[in-house]
């Protein structure tokens, strides 16, 4: 089965949390803090597999964690980092953000590694919280925690020449007598459904040709195999526009170079706009001086486009063809990646004030879960470092602008305080 379109969940391995500990030996009764830090989570690493050809492989397994951290331990000893989770995907494939629709990655380079998430740092052991005033600090620094996120995958086919044309025109066959690749050919619509690759090879050089699925009216809006086909030859430096014109099965053949060029322009100007050379096929049923294909070269040659008669069958014109194209292919430059947006690796730690009711006030975020992760409210140097940490933050002064006055009441997740101005 061909799947070039699927969403995943992505998760990069917690962080480690630092261990609170202090050093225990004979003959030492009072030993200061020892405890090591957490270990960094494992990354989501994307490589390029060259043997892939589809996303088959997340079709049924769609959540993929990293290793988190291991925990500090005594003795300052800091724990294991989270063992990496690389994904493979084939050549083309995009990553994107699902829910913005943001392009985070694109692998199209053979062997390519690129880290999509990085794993949370691992928190800070007591023994980092010490210093000449604070000399037993008897908390420690919990783990980041990345939150799983939602992506898509999205195949896109690499090739230097798409095929595209009506169903049942005769790209599949011309594929099959220009490379070694070996489509399904039958005489009915849609024999194609799945892109097909090749390679080329002429006099002047050598390129990869895709036979893709055909396009029918009502494609740029997904219609038959719509955007299915039209995903895959948006990489392409050429489009070899392959038109019936034996008129075996009543189609007009200039008709049929007009519709499939407006649903080109309907999806993408970008892709309408890549360089387009005809090829009359099936030239071999009708003479080429026949009505259909006067009128189609007449139509194309005004269009500015090159037209080549041709019979895949019979690979008349069809060394013609692939010369024209190798010599083209050679004064274009490569289609550049697509652009990607910066990578966020995990939400940067916020909070949010909220004045639930007169002289209550509710703060939380993920810097507050963090914070509160790391409080022993029985312990004073630990509640001294909470409201120094508050401080720092701004968020004493951010209760102040909101009105918050001395008694109010301050709920930071599971713990509660009365405010002091």
């Amino acid at each position: 089965m061909f799947v070039d379109v699927v969403k995943i969940f992505v998760k990069s391995g917690n962080g480690g949390n630092g261990a609170v500990s202090f050093h225990r030996e004979k003959y030492i009764t009072n030993g200061g803090p020892d405890g090591g830090d957490g270990g960094k989570g494992g990354d989501i690493i994307v490589r390029v597999n060259p043997g892939l050809r589809t996303l088959m492989d997340f079709r049924y397994n769609r959540h993929f964690r990293a290793k988190p951290g291991e925990n500090g331990a005594s003795a300052n000893m800091s724990g294991r980092s989270g063992q990496d989770l690389i994904l493979d995907v084939p050549p083309g494939t995009l990553i994107k953000d699902a829910e913005s629709g943001r392009v985070l990655l694109d692998m199209h380079n053979i062997g390519e590694e690129k880290t999509l998430l990085k794993g949370g740092q691992g928190g800070r052991g007591n023994a980092r919280f010490a210093h000449s005033t604070r000399q037993a600090p008897r908390f420690a620094q919990p783990g980041e925690k990345p939150k799983e996120r939602e992506i898509m995958l999205e195949l896109k086919s690499i090739a230097d020449v798409g095929l595209i044309g009506f169903p049942n025109v005769g790209k599949s066959t011309l594929l099959s007598v220009v490379t070694s690749a070996k489509p399904k050919i039958a005489n009915y619509h849609f024999t194609t459904l799945t892109p097909n690759l090749g390679v080329v090879n002429t006099d002047n050089g050598s390129f990869v040709i895709a036979d893709i699925p055909g396009i029918i009216e009502g494609a740029h809006e997904g219609a038959g195999l719509g955007h299915a086909f039209l995903r895959h030859i948006e990489r392409t430096r050429i489009l070899v526009h392959v038109i019936d014109v034996s008129g075996y099965e009543e189609r007009d053949p200039v008709d049929d170079y007009i519709k499939v060029n407006e649903e080109l322009t309907k999806y993408s100007g970008v892709l309408a706009s890549r360089p387009q050379i005809v090829a009359a096929n099936k030239i071999d049923i009708i003479p080429e001086d026949s009505d259909n294909y006067t009128r189609l070269k007449e139509y194309v040659e005004s269009k500015g486009q090159v037209i080549f008669p041709i019979s895949a069958a019979t690979r008349k014109g069809v060394k013609e063809l692939l010369d024209h194209v190798t010599n083209v292919l050679n004064t274009l430059e490569p289609i550049p990646p697509f652009p990607e947006e910066e990578i966020y690796v995990y939400e940067a730690e916020t909070y949010e004030i909220e004045k639930i009711e007169e002289g209550v006030f509710d703060v939380h975020g993920s810097y507050i879960d963090r914070l509160v992760d790391s409080v022993y409210t029985d312990d004073m140097d630990s509640m001294r470092f909470f409201h120094k940490s508050l401080k720092n933050k701004g968020i004493i002064k951010d209760l102040r602008k909101l009105g918050a006055k001395d008694g109010d009441t301050v709920i930071l997740g599971k713990i509660e305080f009365d405010f002091i101005e």
